[in-house]
């Protein structure tokens, strides 16, 4: 085979220790190999840089483990070029597995040309991917804790989730103010409720009647405690993202048309896919990449599972919630695309199928930089008119009217 990169190096990535292989030539129409431990310690990478540095290395490349592949990268990205690189694509001949063997035969392949880097953001777009990411968490352990304070409340009797939409809502924190502070009147209680939840009383007097005890009244205080240091904490890293969405403002506002897509979706969309969409040859790549796509399994000419592949697990969930947020929007494209999907697949699979025309769509606004144009809810009826028109006869006669009378004219569908 062709060798595609003379001075390279494999690197197999631990926790504690990093083992590097080098593969350069040795003057008499050889290669020359050797391999080093270092320590993962930064002044440690830094000799390792060092090393590869004095031997002329170019490129090096690394298997994708966990984090521990970040300390390395941070060091060695701004001297050499490196590859980050899928575990499954490289994996070791069964028998032969020991990290020397695992960093000679990365080195090998990458001298060849054999190994396929993986989407690694720019600095900027790193950051704010990490924050985003985080911010993630704290609201999923928002939620956590909110899910902790309604079962404390099942325990003690009252099902103010069964008549409320949200327990911590303004009307919510009302009424468990008053259940710490030892009220006892549930007519009192549903006196605090706010808005349109005032018309439900009379339901609400009813669910809270119930067996409150002075230890639920102290787990009611200590979560809803951390559920306000998690809300103080979340709206810092919203205007510390904000900060870091400066170069990325364009985009944002431009993701923020398409329908379901809030300004917070659509910052994690940016963090993880950024704004350069030529690193994704079209858009099927790109939802392919994240994890949005069919699964391609075919032999013998049958197709067999079509589940989808694992991808960018951070952008699947904003994806997710933003095709249930557009399932539920009136008059539009993606709410009629969901509908019709759902009716002859399943909601499930609408709303993956959903969330990749929002994938799709979000590639090719970043692409052109131009706002969502929304196609309408009867676009899928206007492509075919008379299919649509027969439908809607046979449900007419189901019904019991008489449509004899009625003449389709001929149209010709309007093109997609």
């Amino acid at each position: 085979m062709e060798v595609i990169h003379t001075h390279c190096a494999g690197l197999d990535v631990h926790k504690k220790t990093v083992v590097a292989t080098i593969s350069i030539p040795d003057g008499r129409s050889g290669v020359l190999r050797e391999t080093r431990t270092f320590e993962t310690l930064t002044p440690n990478l830094l000799a390792m840089s060092d090393w590869l540095m004095s031997l002329g290395i170019t490129h090096a490349a690394m298997e994708s483990t966990g984090e521990y592949w970040k300390p390395i990268y941070n060091i060695l990205e701004n001297n050499y070029e490196v590859l980050l690189v899928n575990a499954q694509h490289i994996k070791q001949v069964p028998g032969r597995k020991t990290d020397v063997l695992d960093s000679e035969w990365i080195a090998e392949l990458l001298r060849f040309g054999l190994l396929k880097a993986s989407f690694i953001p720019p600095q900027g777009q790193r950051e704010l991917r990490e924050l985003t990411r985080h911010r993630t968490n704290f609201v999923r352990e928002r939620a956590t804790l909110v899910n902790r304070l309604q079962k404390t409340l099942e325990s003690a009797n009252i099902k103010l989730a069964s008549v409320v939409t949200s327990v911590v809502g303004v009307s919510g924190r009302a009424i468990l103010a008053a259940i710490i502070a030892c009220q006892t009147d549930a007519t009192q209680m549903a006196e605090l409720a706010k808005g349109r939840l005032r018309d439900k009383r009379d339901e609400l007097s009813k669910a809270l009647e119930g067996r409150v005890k002075p230890y639920h009244q102290f787990v009611l205080t200590e979560l809803l405690g951390q559920i306000d240091n998690l809300d103080e904490a979340i709206a810092r890293f919203d205007k510390e993202i904000e900060k870091y969405c400066d170069p990325f403002e364009v985009e944002v506002e431009l993701l923020d048309t398409i329908p379901g897509i809030a300004r917070r979706n659509a910052e994690v969309i940016v963090a993880e896919i950024g704004i350069d969409m030529s690193r994704f040859p079209t858009a099927d790549h790109l939802a392919s990449w994240a994890g949005v796509a069919p699964g391609n399994n075919e032999s013998a000419g049958k197709r067999y599972s079509g589940k989808t592949r694992s991808g960018n697990q951070a952008l699947q969930v904003a994806l997710t919630q933003a095709a249930n947020a557009a399932s539920h929007t009136r008059n539009t494209y993606l709410g009629a695309q969901f509908h019709r999907l759902a009716a002859r697949r399943g909601k499930k699979r609408a709303i993956m199928a959903v969330a990749h025309s929002i994938l799709v769509i979000a590639y090719h606004i970043i692409q052109r930089k131009e706002p969502y144009f929304d196609l309408g809810s009867d676009y899928f009826d206007k492509q075919r008119p008379e299919a649509t028109a027969k439908r809607l006869m046979k449900r007419l006669q189901r019904l019991g009217y008489d449509v004899s009378q009625i003449q389709i004219p001929n149209t010709v569908p309007l093109p997609a």
